[in-house]
């Protein structure tokens, strides 16, 4: 039989300590929702009794939901000891579970409250005991408890023993500073469980040294049953132990335990938690971030080709997601054939060079082409009916305030080579103007410009490129022409270089 480990996500209460974050009533309910029905955590702390009116109504609309979907007993309240005034907190807002904040190293014993820890202990039975008659479940924080194993164990073992003996349900182990290392965590947690084997130990990890999920999976294997997590990592300074990663850590590397928690889910609620919060996640984020299954290397999408050589067990679609191929200097011709597949087009060798050049070209411009952006750079690529003649070979486009814009071209035609001057009210019309003079010197008239009109390309999604479309007058017939670049100028020069070379 696996054993079954419990997932508490406590976004809506530590991961609010994030700076600048606060949800709303609506927000937290959503997310509540989401948490529970859809990626089926175990449980969920939403918030910090006593802390606002604002608080207090969401906390109401979540147990009233909750209620009546059976989730209250998955419902917990961070509580303090406090005379019965967090309970009663609880009571009005109709939470069942308190999580009761006290002090588990005697540094913040002493120091913070200035108490002994008799006293403190029975401070913490009144509160139990008034619990109980309220019908409110209690689990219990023991703070700063990672500091108070390294520096004052014999008082967390004399609260711990203390706490054997009181009625609840599961005592919560925080590394609140974030301090300790994986082998602390094992070597502290499985002292622990041996000494209490039948009481239910949750771990509540930070990532100051980024070790959260590290330190996470060591809890597991030194027996705790419970996990806090938070979505994105969110918390107060570098945040809590993440979930997503956590999650996926579990499943691929301890087989012995199992939790219940629905992968595919873990995309969703962190895009929408994040939507909410206005803290980003990171591009590069494990199992969330927007570039965590994106191939970039060409040798990486060819390996995929031949055997997936490059897979592992974290494959998009466990989460959600879709393997995506990057374009861009590194891309080479696998990474662009992946990309071609999804649109349905077919390019052969000699085509796909092209295309591969031209993407590369852009790549070393630092711009950002998404496949979005394929079916134009085929085009512009691929859509000569022509033998070119024409070539735009050089050009300086100058624009200096207080003096006209002006344009020096070196245009090849027919493997002779013009060179002209000429200003005009932009640069483009600079650069037609000095186009015009080389054309009248061969006694020639350029077609008659008739509209021109720059978009980004339909369906994109980056800033690669822009889109120059312009339509000319020659002999009584219309020809359109249009180039393609990251620059609006350097697009409409390519579309003309097109139409030199039609006419």
């Amino acid at each position: 039989m696996k054993r079954r480990i419990e997932i508490m996500d406590t976004t809506l209460r530590d991961g609010e300590q994030t700076s600048g974050v606060s949800f709303s009533v609506s927000e937290k309910l959503t997310v509540a929702k989401l948490l529970l029905d859809e990626l089926k955590v175990d449980r969920i702390e939403v918030a910090s009794a006593r802390v606002s009116q604002g608080e207090l109504e969401a906390v109401q609309q979540i147990t009233d939901w909750a209620a009546s979907e059976q989730h209250l007993h998955k419902i917990e309240v961070l509580t303090f000891v406090d005379g019965g005034v967090s309970l009663n907190w609880m009571e009005q807002a109709g939470a069942k579970t308190q999580n009761l904040l006290t002090k588990g190293s005697l540094n913040h014993l002493k120091f913070q409250l200035k108490k002994s820890p008799k006293r403190h202990f029975e401070e913490v039975a009144a509160v139990f005991s008034a619990a109980e008659k309220k019908g409110i479940n209690s689990n219990i924080y023991l703070e700063d408890w990672s500091n108070g194993m390294r520096n004052s164990k014999d008082y967390v073992f004399q609260f711990l023993d203390f706490l054997s003996e009181q009625p609840i349900k599961r005592i919560l182990l925080p590394d609140t500073l974030g301090i300790l290392t994986h082998t602390e965590t094992y070597s502290f947690l499985s002292e622990i469980v041996a000494r209490y084997p039948n009481i239910h130990f949750d771990f509540h990890g930070h990532n100051d040294y980024d070790l959260g999920v590290a330190n996470a999976m060591e809890a597991v294997k030194a027996g705790c049953r419970g996990l806090h997590l938070t979505v994105n990592g969110m918390g107060e300074r570098a945040g809590n132990a993440p979930l997503a990663s956590t999650i996926a850590a579990i499943n691929d590397f301890l087989p012995e335990v199992e939790i219940g928690v629905n992968e595919t889910a873990l995309y969703k609620i962190s895009k929408l938690v994040s939507a909410f919060s206005g803290i980003g996640i990171p591009s590069n984020k494990p199992i969330v971030g927007d570039n965590v299954f994106t191939q970039t290397a060409g040798i990486h999408a060819d390996g995929d080709n031949k055997n997936n050589l490059y897979f592992s067990d974290l494959m998009p679609e466990r989460f959600g997601r879709k393997r995506k191929y990057a374009l861009g200097k590194m891309s080479g011709k696998a990474n662009i054939q992946k990309n071609l597949q999804e649109l349905g087009l077919t390019l052969n060798e000699d085509e796909l060079k092209k295309v591969t050049a031209r993407i590369i070209e852009l790549g070393d411009k630092k711009e950002r082409v998404t496949k979005d952006d394929l079916p134009y750079i085929i085009s512009d690529v691929l859509n000569t009916d022509y033998l070119q003649k024409v070539f735009v070979k050089s050009y300086v486009l100058t624009h200096s305030k207080g003096l006209r814009p002006s344009t020096t071209l070196s245009l090849e035609i027919e493997g002779e080579i013009f060179e002209e001057n000429a200003s005009g009210d932009g640069q483009y019309d600079a650069f037609i103007n000095a186009l015009r003079k080389i054309y009248r010197s061969r006694k020639m008239e350029l077609p008659k410009l008739v509209d021109y009109s720059v978009r980004i390309p339909p369906g994109s999604s980056s800033d690669a490129l822009c889109e120059t479309i312009i339509t000319w007058e020659s002999q009584g017939k219309e020809i359109m022409s249009r180039g393609l670049d990251s620059d609006q100028t350097v697009s409409a020069i390519k579309a003309t270089e097109k139409m030199l070379n039609i006419i």
